[in-house]
């Protein structure tokens, strides 16, 4: 976290334009997770754009180290690709930017399955398997928070590791990828990652489908719009959060702004650092040194105690950090 210091300083539009991760300068990641050679998932690409995130390859592209309290990533495939079963430690949260999709739960993923498409917000809890496919015909995007600065480890189904082997990709126990194919070498006396026993997996049951149907937020859910930014043409809806639909915690809080007739939130600041996303339009956040302009897909680290509003046409995801209430607001 920035010192208090740190917050009160100037921020030029340059110092704003390196915290912004435009879609279109987004460095993939091809052999991010042991699983990346596996039948169906060889052309999936993983993206770190804020903090360490749950990469195993150590030489993976991270845009933005800063602490914020959580991490921000990304997922890309084309048709038919398979991010493989898995658990994480702590919460994942999905924004579909793009395309279709089938998540898939259990460590076979034969457990329950949902399909959502484009401005479907959806968090899976921590313990238990889930993994998600590109359901539809083109490819697509998901973004993606995790909890807290070290997200951990992910554990994966057993049947990965079986597969991965073959392959060439070995997973240490300290979660770094040594890839033999590429002429990478085990260390001398290596201690792997062991493979997922059967009572981890008994640890983790799937719930029932009824229970998982409400982890997804569908993007024409009628939601309340009394968040603090409301304003005309703006409505600013919580949906994770202590008083949000997805309201278990995640240590983070996610809120979804929609901009028409020219909307623009009044002028803010916080004691928290805040990632914004553009999912559709145009969003133009002004501070008092400048503007930005986020086109759909962008991603834009905002420093805390930054005097800002935000205005324009289209829809903003906004992830604040310091637990599951909003922060306090001053302007």
């Amino acid at each position: 976290m920035m010192t208090s210091a740190s917050a009160r300083q100037r921020w030029t539009e340059e110092d704003m334009r390196a915290r912004l991760v435009r879609y279109a300068d987004l460095v993939p990641g091809l052999n991010a997770f042991v699983d990346t050679r596996n039948p169906g998932s060889e052309a999936k690409e993983n993206f770190t754009i804020i903090g360490p995130g749950v990469a195993e390859n150590p030489n993976a592209h991270v845009h933005i180290r800063e602490p914020h309290g959580f991490n921000i990533g990304g997922a890309r495939q084309p048709p038919g690709c398979i991010n493989s079963q898995h658990s994480h430690e702590t919460a994942e949260v999905f924004l579909v930017f793009s395309g279709h999709w089938r998540f898939t739960f259990g460590v076979e993923g034969t457990d329950a399955a949902i399909e959502v498409g484009p401005g479907t917000i959806g968090s899976v809890p921590t313990g238990m398997f889930r993994g998600f496919t590109n359901s539809g015909g083109a490819p697509g995007f998901l973004w993606v928070a995790l909890g807290g600065d070290d997200p951990g480890r992910v554990m994966w189904a057993p049947s990965v590791f079986d597969m991965a082997a073959r392959f060439g990709l070995h997973l240490l126990a300290d979660g770094t990828l040594v890839d033999t194919l590429a002429g990478e070498l085990l260390p001398d006396n290596a201690r792997m990652m062991p493979r997922t026993k059967a009572a981890d997996v008994q640890a983790r049951p799937t719930p029932p489908a009824a229970q998982l149907s409400g982890c997804f937020v569908l993007p024409d859910a009628a939601l309340p719009v009394d968040g603090p930014l409301s304003a005309p043409g703006v409505e600013d809806s919580l949906v994770i959060g202590a008083d949000g639909p997805l309201s278990w915690p995640h240590g983070f809080t996610l809120s979804r702004l929609r901009f028409h007739d020219a909307g623009m939130t009044g002028w803010h600041a916080h004691d928290e650092t805040e990632a914004l996303f553009c999912s559709e339009g145009q969003i133009l956040v002004h501070w008092d040194a400048g503007a930005l302009a986020l086109d759909a897909g962008d991603t834009l680290s905002v420093p805390f105690g930054l005097l800002r509003r935000f205005a324009g046409s289209g829809t903003l995801i906004v992830v604040r950090g310091g637990g599951d209430r909003l922060p306090a607001f001053s302007s």
